[in-house]
């Protein structure tokens, strides 16, 4: 009696624990499928477009920096030396197209307005004195050696007034002004486009020799991204794309631009080449030069 007892025990104590063996292998089989399925689904994982920082595998991040195209940056430069006589520039002032910047004193620009007044002058005379010629050599009371000399007077002192007019209008004068209002004494140095002013390299008294640089000019209102990519990423890379990027030094907040330009020359020891975007909206705090990381979406 007592065998046939424990007979049917022992095989339930079996039955129990293979039952519970299964269900711990079904466990930690469901346990894996999950944590799988979560790291291969791509919309499962999120981008910090703060710090770019991603877990995608197809995610592009392109440094770079802010720019001005070539148009919006101007280097100030005088053609003909001289003195500063007055200059109050400061780096970042706002200035205007043809504003004066800086004015200079040379006496050799007072023996060139006084040249052209005088090539003025003596070419009306002998403007006058040409035509009188003429009409002499018509009526055949005049030799034609006095009629070529008088044209070649004439000729002579025309091409010298040109060229007088032409190197005050290199200069930014206006020479009908000087036959009106007379000689300037001072040479006035201008703004060539409206902008913020950078790189003063005057002061009172100093001599800028003809060609010297002044000062810069920047116009913001431009503001490009100069990125450096890869020819690894050039499939992720088409103009007309909105691109997403971040200024160091300004925090967190994610500005917008879209990509004008990809550059068609790879470097051919970086493999790099360069791409530009143009900023949608420009800040006043942004500057050329300030570093960026962008993203372009897809």
């Amino acid at each position: 009696m007592k065998q046939r007892i424990v007979l049917p025990l022992l095989l339930s104590v079996l039955a129990a624990c293979g039952g519970s063996g299964n269900r711990a292998e079904k466990e930690t089989a469901v346990t894996t499928d999950t944590v799988l399925t979560t790291l291969a689904d791509p919309d499962t994982i999120k981008t910090d477009a703060v710090t770019s920082a991603t877990s995608k595998p197809n995610e592009v991040l392109f440094n770079g920096t802010m720019i001005v195209p070539p148009d919006c940056q101007a280097t100030v430069t005088v053609l003909m030396g001289g003195t500063v006589k007055n200059s109050s520039l400061l780096s970042g002032t706002v200035v205007r197209k043809g504003q004066v910047l800086v004015i200079l004193e040379n006496p050799a620009f007072i023996d060139l307005q006084q040249s052209y007044l005088d090539s003025r002058a003596q070419l009306e005379y002998l403007e006058a004195e040409y035509r009188r010629q003429q009409t002499l050599a018509k009526e055949q009371a005049a030799s034609q050696k006095k009629l070529q000399q008088s044209k070649a007077d004439y000729l002579s002192m025309k091409s010298k007034e040109q060229a007088a007019a032409a190197q005050l209008q290199l200069l930014g004068i206006d020479p009908i002004r000087i036959e009106e209002s007379g000689i300037r004494p001072y040479l006035e140095v201008k703004s060539p486009i409206d902008g913020y002013v950078g790189n003063v390299r005057i002061n009172p008294g100093k001599h800028i020799a003809a060609g010297e640089p002044v000062c810069d000019v920047i116009n913001k209102e431009r503001t490009l991204l100069r990125l450096v990519a890869y020819e690894k990423d050039l499939a992720y890379i088409q103009k007309g794309a909105v691109v997403e990027f971040t200024v160091n030094g300004i925090g967190n907040q994610v500005f917008r631009g879209t990509l004008i330009s990809v550059g068609q020359q790879v470097d051919e020891i970086s493999r790099s080449l360069e791409i530009y975007a143009r900023v949608d909206t420009v800040e006043e705090i942004f500057r050329p030069g300030m570093y960026v990381t962008a993203r372009i979406l897809h």
